[in-house]
């Protein structure tokens, strides 16, 4: 916890930028965006060029007069600025400007403490929040231990400082051994997914992009989407819904939103929940085609990508709210006939037959269906079918063989032909009735 939540805080913003550096987007409106979720009122966003970050207060002795002469005039609650800030830095701009100082770490942590809902996500929150406050020590923790001693242990006793430092190492280890549980819990879950080869779509993109909107068109689900930054943290998994039936054949992941700088250690957290991005046979980068700063975003998106190892994965840019812009839905598709850009409205619903036509190609491309008939010792075969592929139906004729009409990728065909005798299997469609 970082301040004060009982009432609204009165901020001032400093957004420092080098020349030409992406951080100099033209405005501080993203970074107002961000104090404001938290609740505070912001009275002023400095913008403060920079040709070298200095080491001491990162603006420089002149600006911190010229803000400590304003902050004299008007006094805030709180100075955040909109950059990392070293633990010196934060120290000296403190004690020269008599107020609490925050960095853009800091600011995105206590975001996300209040978002979080899952004990997991508020697990990861809080071991970022403690790796960030490590080298920020407070005299905040020590209310939690008494100091050691005893018979035999009296000497000079652990420092102030000694004493935070090993608190909170504690405390870290202890949320990385509970951590360790949860992964270990997911990745049960993962296995069990990947037993039933059911494809999974991965909504990725900058927050507030649309993501919950278009997990929840695609899927009839309820999750929480709203029009500020980081609206959900937690991950969902749901299966795809074409029609009030529910029929589905595929999974849609969503996921937490990218930020530009986003802090290392946050992602550092989150990549137990990330890893389900990289598990997901195709990635929907949701992009809003409506920003000012659209393409910083995309490459903010593609750096964490990078990041976590899913900058290959095959990816359909989805570029959502056209109805902001009035737009109507189209698409583009590559030299191989894909689809690989869509314009669509997850608000209206604008351009999702288009999406669902996308998905099913990239994912069912390569897939085929078979009619087996199994002997009785050919159980294993069986059941390696069960394995890879989708059963569509399955009955027993009177000579004891086994019927499967299967769907299965067009690659693991050709492996289970080269290692089992299938002269009784066949590619053809299922019929549209099938005894039973």
């Amino acid at each position: 916890m970082y301040w004060d939540r009982s009432h609204q805080d009165r901020v001032l913003l400093v957004h420092v930028f080098t020349p030409g550096s992406l951080e100099d987007s033209g405005d501080c409106e993203e970074f107002r965006q961000l104090a404001t979720d938290t609740g505070a009122t912001v009275v002023d966003c400095w913008r403060v060029p920079r040709a070298r970050l200095d080491p001491a207060t990162c603006i420089g002795s002149g600006k911190v007069e010229e803000i400590a002469a304003a902050l004299r005039m008007d006094p805030v609650d709180l100075v955040i600025f909109d950059r990392p800030l070293t633990p010196i830095q934060e120290r000296n701009l403190e004690r020269a400007w008599s107020t609490r100082v925050l960095d853009r770490v800091g600011l995105i942590l206590d975001i996300f403490a209040r978002r979080a809902r899952t004990h997991e996500g508020k697990l990861q929150v809080e071991l970022a929040q403690l790796d960030h406050l490590r080298t920020r020590l407070v005299r905040g923790w020590t209310h939690l231990e008494r100091q050691r001693g005893g018979i035999g242990l009296r000497g000079p006793g652990e420092t102030q400082l000694e004493t935070d430092r090993r608190l909170i190492g504690d405390r870290i280890a202890a949320l990385r051994h509970r951590l360790d549980r949860v992964r270990s819990q997911r990745a049960t879950q993962r296995r069990a997914r990947q037993r039933a080869p059911v494809p999974m779509v991965a909504l990725v993109g900058y927050t507030n992009a649309g993501k919950s909107s278009l997990f929840n068109r695609l899927t009839n689900d309820r999750q929480y989407a709203a029009d500020q930054l980081f609206a959900t943290l937690d991950p969902a998994i749901r299966r795809l819904v074409k029609d009030r039936q529910g029929e589905a054949e595929v999974l849609v992941a969503d996921t937490v939103g990218f930020l530009r700088d986003l802090p290392p250690g946050l992602i550092a957290a989150f990549r137990a929940t990330l890893e389900e991005v990289n598990q997901a046979q195709l990635l929907l980068q949701v992009i809003d085609t409506a920003a000012p700063d659209r393409d910083l975003q995309m490459a903010a998106v593609d750096e964490v990508l990078h990041d976590i190892g899913a900058d290959n994965l095959p990816r359909i840019r989805v570029y959502n709210k056209i109805d902001v812009l009035g737009e109507d839905p189209r698409w583009r598709k590559n030299e191989q006939g894909q689809i690989v850009d869509l314009w669509i409205s997850a608000r209206t619903g604008a351009g999702l037959d288009h999406l669902y036509q996308a998905i099913e190609e990239r994912l069912f491309a390569n897939r085929i269906r078979i009619h087996c008939a199994l002997r009785p010792n050919q159980a294993a075969l069986r059941a390696e079918f069960f394995r890879l592929g989708k059963i569509l139906e399955e009955h027993y004729d009177e000579q004891g063989q086994t019927h499967l009409w299967v769907e299965l990728d067009r690659r693991e065909w050709g492996r289970i032909l080269q290692h089992n005798d299938l002269e009784s299997c066949q590619r053809e469609d299922p019929p549209s009735t099938m005894p039973r």
